[in-house]
């Protein structure tokens, strides 16, 4: 599997990041983000975070100094430990691909008692909140100008 973008070594780090970040639990019968489907989806909804990922898997192998998918699981976490430290912007932008694709997986969703479909036709209800927490915004200065 390949990304236009991405070297294949860079797609197996990706791959094996991922599975680390949400790995699979038997407890609650969801895969990991490494699943091979829900990995496709991560491979296409790069977009707009394609250089903060290919940044970020850069910083990776740096601070793995091989492949990170070739170290062995005592190293792989050293390095990850590491690398949350040093990750910056990239790394975020990486978990949030990561995160929004496994999160709108079939099976995860039915693991959480939620019904997967998307939001519309049939809506979600959302709870109303405190519409004077928008008070102050609706009081400032119009951030724009009229045009007549």
């Amino acid at each position: 599997m390949a990304s236009d973008d991405l070297t294949a070594e860079q797609v197996r780090d990706l791959r094996a990041l991922a599975g680390m970040i949400i790995p699979p639990s038997t407890v609650y019968e969801v895969p990991g983000a490494d699943d091979e489907k829900i990995f496709k989806d991560i491979l296409r909804s790069l977009e707009r975070d394609r250089d903060d990922v290919r940044r970020a898997l850069a910083l990776l192998a740096t601070l793995a100094g091989s492949a990170f998918v070739e170290l062995g699981p005592e190293r792989r976490a050293e390095v990850v430990h590491a690398y949350r430290e040093a990750g910056g912007a990239p790394l975020a932008a990486l978990v949030r691909v990561v995160l929004l694709c496994y999160y709108r997986d079939d099976r995860v969703m039915q693991s959480l008692g939620l019904e997967p479909r998307p939001p519309f036709p049939k809506g979600h209800v959302v709870e109303q909140g405190d519409w004077s927490l928008l008070d102050p915004v609706r009081a400032r200065p119009p951030m724009y100008r009229r045009v007549d």
